[in-house]
């Protein structure tokens, strides 16, 4: 199954747009408090694929340039966000954005980060900030312990996904967002998340992700087997909860030469 990751989700996008979750009004605010956002603000989203977080930037009136290198993933974003005027679509990646030198008041990569090559971002980053520019990088992560149906929605990925454990683990803590961005000030804001689905929606909430097999693929058979049988033990009103602890890890960046 492994492929390129900007090839990852081509096939992935109707269930990507539909079942993945949004993102807490508190970051925005949080970014606001900050003073990292204003409607005057010019924010490089990168990494944006459907525009899930795309949208929330757009609410506030400032300029987004969404960059994003999957073609299906661009198109979703851009058919459901072309109306807003502030918004400006890039075939790009975060290696190579395509944008003006010193562009940029803030950079945001919501759940994309462990895509891209580090230390070329690295210089990319910062050919396109402007001098007092900043970066965030955001992550929804399902809190695996939380309940009992989180745990076995987890074991259940790892009995028949085998790329699922090698994906989960690159997405970062608190010292390795230091690292990045070269900089022991880094802030890190926590707040919850959560959806509510009925079958269908888990469902489509599981073939969101990269690495669990299509349809018509060996194993998924079983896989759908085991997650019925897991939605039948643990849902109440035919629906289950889906817990998210979302981060954001955010600063001014220090890429040295």
């Amino acid at each position: 199954m492994s492929r390129e990751p900007t090839e990852r989700f081509s096939d992935r996008v109707e269930n990507y747009s539909k079942y993945r979750p949004t993102y807490p009004k508190e970051l925005i605010n949080e970014l606001k408090r900050a003073q990292l956002l204003s409607e005057d603000s010019v924010i490089a989203d990168v990494g944006s694929g459907t525009g899930i977080f795309t949208k929330l930037l757009l609410r506030t009136g400032c300029t987004v340039y969404a960059v994003e290198p999957n073609d299906e993933m661009r198109l979703a974003a851009e058919s459901n966000l072309n109306w807003y005027p502030n918004f400006v679509s890039i075939n790009g990646q975060a290696e190579a954005t395509t944008l003006e030198k010193r562009s940029v008041d803030l950079i945001m990569v919501a759940q994309s980060f462990h895509w891209f090559n580090a230390e070329e971002t690295k210089w990319e980053f910062k050919r396109i900030l402007k001098p007092t520019g900043n970066l965030a990088l955001v992550y929804n992560s399902r809190q695996i312990e939380h309940t009992p149906f989180m745990r076995g929605y987890d074991q259940l990925l790892k009995k028949y996904c085998p790329e699922y454990e090698g994906i989960a683990q690159q997405y970062i803590n608190l010292q390795q967002a230091k690292d990045f961005f070269g900089t022991e000030k880094v802030t890190h804001f926590v707040c919850n998340n959560f959806q509510i689905f009925n079958f269908d929606g888990l469902k489509g909430r599981l073939l969101s992700s990269s690495y669990t097999p299509k349809e018509d693929q060996v194993g998924f058979p079983l896989l759908l087997e085991g997650l019925e049988a897991l939605f039948e033990k643990h849902q109440e009103n035919d629906q289950v909860q889906f817990i998210y602890l979302t981060e954001m890890f955010y600063g001014k960046p220090v890429f040295s030469d």
